[in-house]
């Protein structure tokens, strides 16, 4: 599949899940820790699940408002989405990642609401990238 790249980021991480990660323009720069749940010393610092629920609820988001632009129902002023990011080891070997969005859309019904979150699983780029490989769950709020 090829995608038009309209934009790129460029970030990089060095001491891996005890070091540092930050965006090449400087704009974000965050110490990372490693869980206790995951064997490290917790603490101050994120860990790249977190990010990960960060990007994937605001482009969730953004989704949906494209969805709404399109014709679908109205994104209210006050839409939230909280990514839930799971990381434990697979069957299959390795580790995995397992997702529940909570979206929470204020006025809508319940089946507007469906069909919005439906319609934006389609077009986000994160539900696409991970489509097949990560369990994701939504919830309407």
């Amino acid at each position: 599949m090829s995608v038009d790249v309209k934009y790129r980021a460029t970030a990089s991480a060095t001491g891996g899940r005890d070091g540092r990660a930050k965006t090449e323009d400087g704009s974000l720069d965050v110490k990372l820790t490693t869980p206790k749940e995951l064997g490290g010393a917790g603490g101050e610092g994120n860990n790249p699940e977190q990010l990960f629920a960060m990007g994937y609820s605001a482009c969730f988001i953004g989704a949906m408002k494209f969805v709404s632009s399109q014709g679908g129902p109205k994104v209210p002023s006050d839409v939230s989405v909280k990514a839930v990011v799971g990381i434990g080891p697979r069957a299959a070997g390795g580790f995995g990642l397992a997702v529940d969005l909570h979206v929470s859309l204020p006025g809508l019904d319940k089946a507007e609401a469906e069909k919005l979150v439906e319609e934006a699983h389609k077009i986000c780029p994160y539900s696409n990238s991970v489509r097949g490989n990560v369990d994701v769950t939504s919830h309407i709020a």
